[in-house]
Formats: structure tokens, sequence, C-alpha cells
């Protein structure tokens, strides 16, 4: 079997763990179905798409990124600082996207420059990115960030709302919340990057072979720093939208993230090995974490053995694509 069968089996078999999961959750409660209720799940996945987008770049390139959280809790918590200093919003969450692409870069030229493993390198951003978070925060959240702020996170699409007789909107559509936009958008933009660019193949060649990449011509740290770069990136980006969400930026956010996007990726297919994964089998990936957890919500079951359960799909998971490996 060949990796670009191997790729195309384990994301159509996310796939199918995915309508069978909609299938099993559809019984369990009638609202699962509701279109509010697909787009609080669609809501709900959005942090872990754009982290799991992320990941798969890094992934694909044979690194890893554990500092995600916790750039994420740092770039929020930048903008928001930005925005009680009079910054503008737009410029405000410009400076959080920066603090995060900046950190990335320090990730890749810590992996390319230094020769650190990277799962040494993130993992040392992770606790310098949260310890900044919290030191420049005094531990604190931030409030008071105006409904400017919150119209990115909380905002939507489309949305038709009528004023009824007694003066109160009635919502006939919800309309599309921007943070499911967003994701769409930064899903389809490294798909093509990945697909049809000189750079994304690039990025599958140094995760594939690194030697045979760099006798072939290709710029290895270049490539790898760009990965990194690009996940510090969106990670930041992440930021800024969590924290408009929750119209408050919390330094202690982002805990666990890094987890739920590495699994995003790998059960959408991305090979912890390198040189294989896609965009769209991650985007599947982070649907199924995200209607694992609302389903088991509805089902009464508690927060505990949600991670329990998680944790198992997780490793049958990984299990499976090191039997693809090592066949």
């Amino acid at each position: 079997m060949t990796d670009k069968q191997k790729e195309l089996f384990q994301k159509f078999a996310a796939l199918a763990s995915l309508i069978a999961l909609t299938i099993v959750f559809s019984f369990v409660s009638p609202a699962f179905l509701s279109v509010g209720n697909g787009l609080t799940i669609a809501l709900q996945v959005t942090s872990i798409a754009y982290l799991g987008i992320a990941a798969t770049c890094v992934i694909i390139t044979g690194g890893i990124d554990l500092s995600v959280g916790a750039i994420l809790a740092l770039s929020g918590v930048v903008a928001a600082l930005g925005v009680r200093a009079g910054v503008p919003v737009a410029p405000a969450m410009g400076l959080g996207v920066l603090a995060g692409a900046l950190c990335g870069a320090v990730n890749g030229l810590a992996v390319t420059w230094l020769g650190l493993p990277p799962f040494i390198a993130t993992l040392g951003m992770m606790l310098v990115a949260r310890g900044i978070a919290l030191q420049i925060t005094d531990a604190k959240a931030i409030g008071g960030l105006g409904d400017g702020f919150a119209e990115l996170g909380n905002g939507s699409l489309w949305r038709v709302a009528n004023i009824g007789a007694d003066g109160f909107p009635d919502v006939v559509f919800p309309g599309i919340p921007y943070p499911v936009v967003l994701m769409v958008l930064l899903a389809l933009g490294v798909a093509v990057m990945l697909n049809r660019t000189t750079l994304g193949r690039y990025l599958y060649a140094v995760g594939s072979n690194v030697e045979a990449a760099r006798l072939s011509g290709v710029h290895v740290s270049g490539v790898t720093l760009f990965a990194y770069v690009l996940s510090g990136t969106l990670a930041g980006l992440t930021g800024c939208v969590l924290m408009s969400r929750l119209v408050t930026a919390q330094p202690s956010e982002g805990l666990m993230y890094e987890l739920d996007a590495i699994a995003a990726a790998v059960i959408g297919g991305t090979s912890l090995s390198g040189g294989v994964g896609t965009i769209s089998g991650t985007v599947i990936g982070a649907f199924v974490i995200g209607i694992l957890r609302n389903g088991l919500n509805m089902g009464g079951v508690s927060a505990f053995t949600q991670q329990i359960v998680i944790g198992l799909v997780i490793l049958l998971t990984v299990w499976i694509d090191q039997l693809r490996h090592r066949r």
C-alpha cells in the first residue's frame, strides 16, 4: 500500500467514524441533529481545527509542537493588553498574532539552528510563553474589552432576525459564526498551499526523507522554520479568536489544547513519522473530537469519563498509525 493509499484509507476511516458517531448520538438526544446544536459543535471545534491545521504542517515535516496552547494564551493576552492600552481592536489582534509568529520563529530557530529536538524546543517554549502570559497579567484575567473586541468571536454571517410584536428580536437563522467562516478559509488556504505549491511539496519531502530532500536542493532549515512560524501564527490567531469569544483574556487558557490539536491531526491520517497528512483529514479529526464531546455531554457523561474516552481514541489511532508505518 502506497503512502497516498494509506493516507486516503485513514481519512475515510475517520470520516466513517464521524458518520457513525453522528448516527449514534442522534439516538441519544433528539436535539443532537438540530441546526442550533450543529452550529454549536462547529463553533466549539474551531479552536481544535485552527491548532490542528498548524500541527499538521509541523508533523508533516517530522516535527512536533507542544507550545501552541501556551502561545494561544500569550497572544490573546497581548491583544487584550493592546486594547486596554487604547490600541484599536484590529491592530491589537494583529499584535497578538505577531507575538504568536515570533514564538513560532523561536521554536523553528531552536530546532534548525541550535539543533534541539522539536519535543524539547517546543516544551521549553510552552513553559516560557505560559510564564510570560502569567507574568504580564499578574495571573489575572483581563476584562472590560468592549463589544468591538467581542465581534470576531461572537459575530455571525447571514444572521436573520425579525423584531416581534413584543419588541424583542425573533431569530429566524442564527447565522454562521465568524470563527467557523475563518476555519473554512484557513483550511482551504493551507490545503492549497500543501497540495498546489512548491513549498507544500517541500514540506512533504522534508518529512519523508530529510537527507534526500537536502540532496535534491530543498532548503531544509528554511522549510522547517516556515512550518513552526506558521504554527505559531495560527496559535496566535486562535488565541485572539478564543479570547474574543470569551470577551476576557485568560492567561491560563489553552491548557492541553496542543494534545487536542495533535489528536485531530493523527485521527485525520497525519502520520507521526512525517511525510503524510492532509488538512481535510485534520478537519474531520477535529469534528470527531468535537462531536464525541458534544454527544457525551448530551448523554450526561461526566467530563472525567470524556477524557478517558478521548484518550483511548487517541491511543487506538496512534497504534493503527504505527501498524501502517511498520507495514
